[in-house]
């Protein structure tokens, strides 16, 4: 099992800690997939930097983007971790509607309550393995994806949506206070827009954020 180890990256003035950064080595087709997500997201449209180049394979293109809202994720997650923590955050939770417990399958089988910074902690951890496991998401040129890399991603992409539910919920006023908004904002709205572009999230697993998902969707239509 991978063990989160802290790392630190700057926004602004201030550095915050990471879990972990995922790196795509450099020179694989996979790191050249990455700079052209970067490229079109530089241009500011999301709806299209979320398409699939065209000739590319679909697996791939979601095994790049996964990895990629992975590592932001962990980014925005570090700069609020002060005000995540066993006191203020004792349940995983998107709001009074919404309660997260923390299973993987494998160490731990039936779901279990616990804080929100303790079950991100196994959120990320386990992620981690998934994107280390060369099996799930091949690195090299043609090694093929299993059979069920897509059940996978969808669980993957599905759990990290809810750190972005609980950030809102609960520490908005802190991004705020950070003038983080923004960035939340884009991050976010990339991640909605890339999993409805293919089908990732059952759109009940986005109720906790629906009001804003569709609030985002309609700057764009």
């Amino acid at each position: 099992m991978t063990i989160c180890v802290p790392h630190f990256w700057k926004l602004g003035n201030r550095y915050y800690p990471l879990f972990q950064i995922k790196n795509i080595p450099e020179g694989s087709h996979q790191y050249e997939l990455l700079k052209h997500a970067e490229a079109t997201l530089g241009s500011g449209n999301l709806r299209q930097a979320v398409m699939l180049p065209e000739g590319e394979d679909l697996n791939e293109w979601i095994a790049v983007n996964t990895v990629d809202f992975f590592n932001q994720i962990n980014m925005l997650y570090g700069t609020i971790t002060e005000f995540c923590t066993e006191t203020s955050c004792s349940v995983m939770s998107a709001g009074p509607r919404y309660e997260y417990h923390w299973a993987d399958g494998t160490n731990i089988k039936k779901p279990i309550k616990c804080s929100a910074p303790k079950y991100i902690d196994y959120l990320m951890t386990w992620v981690q393995d998934q994107l280390d496991d060369e099996t799930l998401f091949p690195s090299k040129i043609g090694v093929p994806f299993p059979k069920n890399f897509m059940s996978v991603a969808k669980t993957i992409l599905k759990r990290l949506f809810r750190v972005y539910a609980h950030i809102y919920h609960q520490h908005f006023d802190s991004v705020m206070q950070l003038q983080e908004e923004a960035h939340l904002n884009t991050s976010f709205k990339h991640f909605i827009f890339f999993v409805q572009e293919f089908s990732l999230i059952d759109r009940r697993e986005l109720s906790p954020l629906q009001d804003l998902i569709e609030k985002l969707g309609s700057k764009d239509r």
